[in-house]
């Protein structure tokens, strides 16, 4: 009769680590390449309310950053740079902020690293969790309408984001 008892531990433990695996793939599912990216709408370090529903029709990059995190420190300035040269070509960026104290201790961090796109306040991470965010930088590309195209986990260089923004880019509607 032990042996039955062992078989029937081990059939569960099997059966349970099954489940976490589908249940895990199916939450990750809705943040990967190709689903619709999820919405919000989040108070800027300007003061005014930023809802990704109103840039539709643009390109965005929505990066999540933290103050104390070195590889967002290091990415910032390429950031700035891309989003400095694209900026009028159909393309948006914003900078999620979480995890990262008071919102005066973001716009200080943001003003040192030379953002010049708008920095917003994910204050409870509610955003992150729907975006479900493992840890910074990520950042999400999304086109004109609303599905994300491209997940960058960690530390990204300019290049890299210009060579996936051009094609996005040439989908956008003429003026």
């Amino acid at each position: 009769m032990n042996r039955w008892v062992k078989l029937l531990l081990l059939a569960l433990a099997t059966v349970t680590a099954f489940e976490l695996i589908v249940h895990r793939a199916r939450r990750v599912k809705g943040t990967s390449a190709g689903a619709q990216a999820p919405t919000f709408t989040l108070p800027s370090a300007d003061g005014s309310q930023v809802a990704l529903e109103r840039l539709r029709g643009k390109v965005v990059a929505v990066n999540f950053w933290a103050t104390w995190c070195g590889p967002c420190r290091e990415e910032i300035p390429e950031l700035a740079r891309v989003y400095a040269a694209r900026r009028g070509q159909c393309f948006e960026m914003l900078g999620v902020a979480e995890e990262s104290g008071d919102h005066r201790e973001v716009t200080d961090t943001a003003r040192k690293l030379g953002i010049n796109y708008p920095v917003l306040f994910d204050d409870d991470a509610k955003v992150g969790d729907a975006f479900r965010i493992p840890g910074y930088p990520r950042t999400y590309l999304i086109d004109v309408e609303g599905r994300i195209r491209k997940v960058f986990e960690g530390e990204l260089e300019r290049g890299e984001l210009d060579r996936a923004l051009t094609p996005l880019l040439a989908e956008c509607p003429r003026a």
